[in-house]
């Protein structure tokens, strides 16, 4: 099988022939339609992050396939089903945050595309427990970005408390942000889009934003400040400066919510105003399998558009290219039928 396997963090990835693996007792063999790219792989393929993947490893989180083989204590995927490999590759299903529903804060976890290998593939292994069935009727090109991008942000909308009469921040409308915008807007808030292109902010319009704020020549504090100030604020963008604007703009009791992970990520809070703003601020990683779930209803239902390119893997150094020149209008997606 074609696989795209990074070597060396300082290196690019090697497109190359593997053998196909066979799955144990608990796993399950996926012949692989898509996978989406998402800027944790490019983070994962240049170590950039504590903790590094070991070497050799194949990347990729929004694998998208079919059920070609399952292991004899599988009980609940069935041959010939397409699932989605997601992030959390597994947990360990008995630990205080397993059980009370919030798996992916297990220590015990493994990820897919970072410490077992991912879905830039024609094939992958996966835990059968883990995958996540894919609704039919949802082409496999969008179910890829809804896999991470789009639960991440659902999840990280959850967490918000956005809801009908609040006012809501999306800083970055990209892979992530034009899938925030869209749930912000189910969960009836008041939407703010912030961006520093031309052409992102135009898709904001389009997707249906209450207010697009250009971040290059507006103070965006100030402007959502003189709206009245964000009740939350989902950061997404890959930029210190952003968070600091998204901090900015919020009203008293107001939420940042920190999603992006920059490589020297830092955010520099006065505590004075912390404290006497009720201000509440915290991280929310990616979401849990029945998060996904319910992202697949909504985009089965019609509630969502995903915005996307598609590529071949063997492009894959020329797209972490695209994805670190900001001029990506959304999501790129590998098509692993082409």
């Amino acid at each position: 099988m074609k696989a795209a396997v990074v070597h060396a963090f300082t290196e690019p990835l090697a497109v190359e022939d593997r053998p196909v693996p066979t799955p144990d007792s608990r796993q399950v063999l996926v012949r692989l339609e898509a996978c989406g790219l998402c800027h944790t792989d490019i983070h994962a393929a240049r170590g950039d992050w504590p903790v590094k993947p070991g070497l050799p490893f194949v990347p990729g989180h929004e694998g998208v396939g079919i059920v070609e083989a399952i292991g004899e204590e599988v009980r609940h995927v069935r041959i010939g089903e397409r699932v989605a490999i997601a992030w959390l590759a597994d947990a360990c299903g008995r630990c205080d945050h397993c059980v009370a529903g919030r798996e992916t804060l297990c220590l015990s976890q493994h990820n897919s595309g970072y410490s077992v290998d991912g879905a830039y593939a024609e094939y992958a292994l996966a835990h059968g427990d883990y995958v996540v069935p894919v609704p039919d009727g949802v082409d496999p090109l969008d179910a890829a970005p809804l896999t991470c991008a789009g639960v991440t942000t659902y999840k990280a909308l959850k967490v918000s408390g956005a809801r009908p009469g609040t006012r809501v921040l999306i800083s970055g409308i990209g892979g992530l942000g034009h899938l925030a915008l869209q749930y912000a807007r189910i969960f009836g808030a008041e939407t703010i889009a912030v961006d520093v292109t031309d052409e992102k902010l135009a898709l904001a319009r389009e997707l249906g934003a209450d207010h697009v704020l250009d971040a290059r020549f507006q103070d965006v504090a100030a402007e959502v400040q003189a709206l009245g100030g964000a009740h939350a604020a989902i950061a997404l963008a890959v930029s210190n400066d952003s968070f600091r604007a998204a901090y900015g703009a919020l009203r008293r009791g107001g939420t940042l919510v920190l999603v992006a992970l920059p490589a020297d990520g830092t955010l520099e809070l006065p505590v004075f105003d912390t404290v006497l703003n009720g201000t509440s601020v915290i991280g929310s990683i990616v979401g849990t399998r029945e998060d996904l779930a319910e992202v697949f209803r909504l985009h089965s239902l019609g509630r969502t558009r995903v915005i996307r390119e598609t590529r071949r893997l063997d492009e894959v150094n020329g797209c972490f290219d695209e994805v670190l020149s900001g001029k990506v209008a959304a999501r790129l997606v590998f098509d692993l039928r082409a």
